[in-house]
């Protein structure tokens, strides 16, 4: 299935439907803008470096290229795994994911540390803390989760089972869309049960991969005609905690869902130990500078552009992120040619192409704004 939406001017294109949970760095917006940069090329092979949700290579897919879908996080390792390298129709699934929503609800780890009482409508427990979930979908989750592991299912299927697990939970959370702070009253979708559905899935006949690597590692290593890159820019704000910024802390949770781990937690969120900012930090959201005074997130960009084999490369950019507009100039052209450059003003939501490849230095410091730059190699 797909929809049109119009991209900037008189253009419309055409975009395949995605599925995914909330999600800070969504590219949801700037799918028509993506493939459209993509016609521009003669690409036939795609790598999604930084796949998260995997709306980008869902869009991809659909679109004919061959994908190569890649992140570090397990949950979007699962994402990548269901919509891509499923063979099957959706009505394949219909037993399994009826026989889950048949499950009995029962007290789990998930109820022990996230689930919360009613309470009157505020989601602050007896132990003095904000939960994401109401209790009586954490039960069905803790049952629904050990019914998963203890099925024995295949790579494939068992994906399948998660993301429809974590889309069900994102329908009844009681968040801003990340676990990282939860509501101080219950949103009135945490009151809904939590029901699984089958995922939007898709049968394609084209060789696609999914893994997860560092980012480093993957773009030297698979030979592609273009490779889409959403680093996450974090803050320049030196003032911003590291924590508020690192995507590992903000979808911990999904992480816990998928690996089942029952990790050690910390904080009053009760955050995986593993997700703390000394462990999980990404370079590229990084606000420490090399000896020369450039932000080390702006090296770790050109350092990709460096490894990736891919003859084009789709870069994204989001002002007020580490790297500043002028230098990330310099890193694209000393790697290429900066052959198109689209510009999104999520204020205004609107979407325009500029008129010559250095025009958006212009825009490029005012806040909600998002750039995207072909560049020829």
């Amino acid at each position: 299935m797909t929809g049109q939406l119009a991209l900037f001017g008189d253009a419309v294109v055409d975009v395949p439907t995605t599925e995914g949970i909330k999600y800070a760095g969504s590219k949801l917006r700037l799918l028509p803008a993506i493939l459209e940069l993509a016609r521009k090329t003669t690409a036939k092979t795609v790598l999604d470096g930084f796949s998260g949700t995997t709306r980008v290579s869902q869009a991809f897919a659909k679109s004919g290229y061959t994908v190569f879908c890649n992140d570090i996080a397990v949950w979007s390792e699962v994402f990548g795994t269901c919509y891509l390298l499923n063979k099957k129709p959706p009505e394949a699934y219909r037993s399994l994911i009826d026989h889950l929503n048949s499950v009995a609800p029962t007290d789990g780890w998930f109820t022990q540390h996230y689930g919360g009482e009613p309470n009157g409508g505020c989601s602050v427990q007896q132990d003095g803390l904000k939960k994401p979930w109401q209790r009586h979908n954490t039960r069905k989750l803790d049952g629904i989760r050990q019914e998963i592991e203890h099925l024995g299912l295949g790579k494939v299927e068992k994906s399948v089972a998660l993301a429809s697990l974590v889309l069900a939970l994102d329908r009844v959370d009681s968040t801003l869309g990340h676990f990282v702070s939860y509501l101080n009253d219950w949103s009135p979708r945490s009151y809904n049960a939590l029901h699984l559905t089958v995922p939007e899935l898709f049968v394609s006949r084209a060789a696609h991969e999914v893994s997860r690597k560092d980012v480093f590692e993957i773009a030297g290593d698979v030979s592609v005609d273009l490779a889409y890159f959403d680093p996450p820019y974090g803050s320049n704000n030196e003032k911003m905690p590291p924590s508020r910024v690192r995507y590992s802390s903000y979808y911990h949770l999904w992480t816990s869902v998928c690996l089942f781990d029952n990790p050690e937690l910390f904080g009053k969120v009760k955050r995986r130990k593993d997700t703390s900012d000394t462990v999980a930090a990404s370079i590229f959201e990084e606000f420490r500078k090399n000896e020369e005074g450039r932000f080390v997130a702006v090296d770790a960009i050109e350092r990709l552009l460096q490894k990736t084999t891919a003859r084009w490369v789709i870069l994204s950019y989001s002002s007020g992120g580490r790297a500043t507009a002028d230098e990330l100039q310099e890193v694209m052209r000393r790697n290429g040619r900066i052959t198109e450059v689209v510009e999104l003003d999520y204020k205004r939501n609107v979407m325009a192409g500029m008129r010559w490849t250095n025009e958006w230095l212009r825009d490029a410091e005012e806040p909600n704004r998002e750039f995207l730059f072909l560049i020829e190699r």
